[in-house]
């Protein structure tokens, strides 16, 4: 009887072993699957997983910025805004000259801003690599760079390099202003991408976009808070109200590819 139990129990460990395996490999499926395709970005169903309660990926800041590009800077007259995507970002600052991604950048001609995701990464070979956001935005008409750090100057060497690859793009220096105390701060280790897309919405829209022009515009967050939860599930919202409208315009065709799998709602 005793060695029937144990048997029992190896068994019931085995099954429970395996169950966890299963589970863990559906999730990696789930993790891989197309979520919404919205423009030039798809999200995946791990950058949902991410901006649920997780360290935001690339994905998440390039379809934030992607989102304000198309909600609000096409229905302005400031057409001089660039916002970088971060994989942009980071090959500008792992690049040894300008002059090898120049033909990939955007035309500056027009530019009068660019905001710039910062992210500590230093491995080109990994792939969502590094653990910290912040934000540097330049204006190019004023010749200065803005860097707002979430987490008290952690990116501040990161930031400089990339200001100073700017400056061999814009063809003159920069004045570098690190504004760590008028900087929102973060309250955990992982939120520092929510904070990013928070700075980066609020100083376009209610800065840039809202200032008359020709009047000076004020790049201050001095006195802003910002409730990580809340934006997040902002943001959820945003992302899975853009999908509800998408997939209300897939017709019974659309619903299944040629492999029986379901393509991603797209938004154009």
């Amino acid at each position: 009887m005793h060695m029937r139990t144990r048997s029992r129990n190896r068994l019931s460990g085995a099954l429970d072993s395996l169950r966890d395996r299963v589970g863990r490999s559906g999730d990696r499926l789930r993790a891989d699957m197309p979520y919404l395709s919205y423009h030039d970005i798809c999200l995946y169903q791990e950058d949902i997983n991410c901006l649920e309660n997780d360290w935001l990926t690339d994905n998440n800041i390039a379809f934030w910025e992607e989102y304000l590009e198309h909600e609000f800077l096409s229905h302005s007259d400031c057409n001089g805004i660039l916002l970088l995507r971060p994989s942009m970002v980071f090959l500008l600052r792992v690049e040894s000259s300008i002059l090898n991604i120049i033909s990939a950048l955007p035309s500056i001609t027009s530019a009068t801003h660019i905001f710039l995701p910062i992210n500590d990464n230093r491995d080109p070979g990994l792939a969502e690599g590094g653990s910290h956001w912040s934000l540097l935005v330049v204006s190019i008409k004023d010749r200065v760079a803005f860097h707002y750090d979430s987490l008290g100057g952690s990116n501040r060497r990161h930031a400089r390099e990339v200001a100073a690859k700017v400056e061999e793009w814009v063809g003159y220096p920069l004045n570098f202003y690190e504004l760590d105390d008028d900087t929102p701060q973060q309250g955990n280790s992982y939120d520092c991408g929510v904070h990013v897309c928070m700075n980066m919405r609020y100083l376009l829209v209610e800065r840039l976009l809202n200032t008359p022009e020709g009047k000076e515009v004020n790049m201050s967050l001095r006195g802003k808070k910002w409730d990580a939860r809340k934006a997040r599930d902002k943001m959820l919202d945003i992302v899975k109200g853009l999908r509800r409208l998408a997939e209300r315009s897939l017709s019974p065709g659309d619903r299944k590819g040629r492999e029986g799998r379901s393509p991603p709602p797209r938004i154009e």
